[in-house]
């Protein structure tokens, strides 16, 4: 095989292209995630034996394992090593390397979930949420016993994602996860008037099923071939296995906050948990649609640029797409701010004014953690992952004695959780920026610090087009119904990305040419007429 195929092949996967079927089908996924919450809030009591509070306390322990390995551990740890073999040409080094790694976890996680199915009710009980009630207890640890082989199937999943992402294929990539969120929400209907609240545990498993099968179609016609054995000579195997524990921790520690944030919420009245967790899914949503489809897109082509010794072109890439996502995520985070009290409406129809506030603590977080899923790869793909790592375990010491100290009853209560999230969020970033200042003093430079003001800039005028069409549009106590909500919101985040994008154009920001590009494209594209 010639040895510039790969780096041809992959040549011809426009990152925009990318980028676009990630947000399309992250856009997709999310819509489902919320409906999904809606409809569980819609269908099971706030409180009571079988509340929604036992719902999500039981996602925890999963959900902590399933972050810690396979939603992106595997992808940074994984991929760099991969993309120097594939740019090589060599593609058996990928397909050992890849089954070497997935018999090793497949086997830790099987393990897990034996744990998970024995010990579910102490680790509910004792671990994660200590103020059920016994019945809500013994719901949950059903529930969990459900998932528990889910993080076995999302680390296989992750694993061959990472070898798709490597050769340029994202599309079953993209739609795998709709099919985890549409098999929760047929649960919530099939099993409603039977086993109830816990047959969301058997949609979930049934989804981390589905979702691994639609995997498994992406390598068709690769040439991947499941080997038996891990291979504990191979150099790479042993350089994976080194980078691998480190971002781990760092994802798991992430997870050990959302543990904690559920135990205290747990503590704070029926329905904290519930609430908590219906503002961070509004929260993770702008998250992922645009700071993990970016950056998910962004990171095969960084590698590449180190793999083809072009640290040159590895900064202007970077850059151009921590700019790109600093200029979308603002006025996303502006509609969020001012759009809270429609979003908490929307996914809790009765009204639950807790659920806006604590939304609305959380919109600095959802800013700062866009920025992160970018500048954390800046790292990764330089096979380093311990430096976020430790910055991850000082932040989560930091976000633990805050929410401590802001989420007491006498302070903010069940929103003192979120104004930890931020403040914390906020530091995390600033201190991973100044350690990759330091080790390339020519990365931020003035021309990228003009941009970022002027991003600033035109954002004021977003905030002043938000807040007038609140003021246009404002929530009505008897608003109701997707329709009415959603309408107004629609208009409010219309005018504010066109404001925008409008005073965008104005300032001649380099982050609003393509779309204008692509708008004359569209607009002058003569039409071919047959007589």
């Amino acid at each position: 095989m010639n040895p510039s195929q790969p780096a041809k092949s992959k040549g011809r996967v426009s990152l925009s292209n990318v980028a676009a079927l990630l947000i399309a089908t992250a856009f997709a996924g999310q819509l489902l995630g919320f409906l999904r919450t809606k409809l569980v809030n819609g269908n099971f009591p706030l409180t009571g034996p079988h509340s929604t509070d036992a719902y999500f306390a039981a996602f925890s322990i999963p959900d902590f394992f399933f972050f810690t390995l396979a939603a992106g551990a595997l992808g940074v740890a994984f991929m760099p090593v991969l993309s120097d073999h594939f740019h090589r040409g060599d593609r058996r080094g990928v397909w050992e390397l890849s089954a070497s790694l997935m018999n090793l976890l497949a086997i830790i996680m099987a393990v897990v979930a034996v744990i998970i199915i024995i010990f579910a009710e102490p680790l509910i009980k004792h671990v994660v949420a200590p103020g059920l009630s016994p019945a809500q207890l013994h719901t949950a640890a059903t529930i969990m016993r459900f998932l528990a082989f889910n993080p076995l199937l999302f680390t296989i999943s992750g694993i061959l994602t990472s070898v798709q992402q490597t050769m340029g294929r994202f599309f079953f990539f993209a739609i795998a996860p709709l099919f985890y969120n549409l098999s929760i929400i047929l649960s919530i209907f099939a099993f409603k008037h039977n086993i109830g609240l816990v047959g969301l545990g058997v949609g979930a498993l049934i989804g981390g099923i589905l979702q691994l099968l639609i995997v498994t179609l992406g390598l068709w016609k690769s040439g991947f071939r499941w080997q038996p054995g891990i291979n504990w000579k191979s150099a790479d195997f042993h350089i994976i296995l080194r980078n691998l524990p480190p971002r781990s921790l760092d994802q798991g520690v992430d997870q050990v906050e959302n543990i904690v944030e559920t135990h205290i919420a747990s503590g704070l009245g029926a329905g904290s948990i519930s609430n908590y967790n219906n503002a961070f899914v509004l929260s993770t949503a702008p998250i992922l649609l645009i700071g993990t489809a970016i950056s998910t897109a962004a990171f095969p082509r960084l590698n590449a640029r180190l793999s083809q010794g072009r640290p040159d072109l590895f900064r202007r890439d970077f850059l151009m797409v921590l700019r790109a996502m600093i200029w979308i995520s603002a006025p996303l985070v502006v509609v969020c701010f001012f759009g809270r009290g429609y979003l908490a409406r929307l996914i809790y129809s009765k009204g639950n004014v807790q659920i806006a506030t604590i939304f609305g603590f959380l919109t600095l977080a959802i800013f700062f953690r866009i920025i992160y899923t970018i500048i954390s790869r800046w790292f990764y793909a330089q096979k380093d992952t311990k430096t976020p790592l430790f910055v991850s375990l000082f932040t989560i010491a930091l976000n633990i004695f805050l929410a401590v100290t802001l989420a007491r009853p006498s302070a903010y209560g069940v929103a003192g959780l979120a104004l930890a999230q931020s403040i914390v969020a906020a530091v995390e970033v600033f201190i991973l920026a100044v350690i990759m200042l330091l080790r390339d003093h020519q990365l931020f430079d003035n021309y990228f610090w003009s941009g970022v003001w002027r991003i600033i800039s035109v954002t004021g005028f977003s905030v002043i087009a938000a807040f007038v069409m609140i003021s246009l549009y404002p929530l009505g106590i008897h608003d109701r119904g997707i329709f009415t909500l959603g309408s107004k919101l629609f208009f409010i985040a219309a005018v504010t990305f066109g404001v925008h994008m409008s005073v965008s154009a104005l300032f001649d920001l380099e982050e609003m040419r393509p779309v204008i590009n692509r708008i004359k494209k569209i607009a002058l594209k003569p039409v071919k007429i047959e007589l």
